[in-house]
């Protein structure tokens, strides 16, 4: 079976920083998978609130996870802190990708990358919707804008 692959965009449209807490560890004292998706749904509702987003609240819609990926690239211990970077590409017509960068702060060392995919979605109707175009157009233009150099 082939090895899963993020790839990484030039440029991030946000980052946050977040210290490992004893959750995040496994058996094996370092960070732990499913505590890699935690930290980035953190780092995703940071990111749609620094934008003036309220949680499932974007441009008048929710959304819902189709996928989601994880490959480590080192280890992580409890309490160093991670700078988690978000960014959003590869739109379709219902969805994108939130794509994660997590390194150790201290060190630069990339620790991990993730991605999630998110389909948009009107929770009243039960049903995906078109990708806004206001969130589209602002952030489809920074994906082209950083592949352009």
């Amino acid at each position: 079976m082939p090895r899963v692959k993020i790839d990484l965009p030039d440029t991030f449209d946000f980052s946050t920083d977040i210290r490992l807490r004893f959750r995040d560890i496994n058996a094996g004292r370092h960070l732990a998978h499913d505590a890699v998706l935690s930290l980035a749904e953190e780092a995703r509702f940071l990111f749609l609130e620094h934008f003036g987003y309220a949680h499932l609240n974007i441009e008048g819609y929710g959304y819902v996870a189709a996928d989601a990926a994880v490959v480590y690239k080192s280890q992580a211990y409890f309490g160093q802190v991670l700078r988690i970077e978000v960014a959003v590409r590869d739109f379709k017509r219902k969805s994108c990708d939130f794509v994660y960068r997590l390194s150790n702060r201290e060190t630069g060392q990339e620790v991990a990358r993730a991605k999630t995919g998110i389909v948009f979605f009107d929770y009243e109707t039960q049903q995906a919707v078109i990708v806004p175009e206001r969130f589209r157009s602002r952030f489809e233009s920074r994906s082209l804008s950083a592949h352009k150099n």
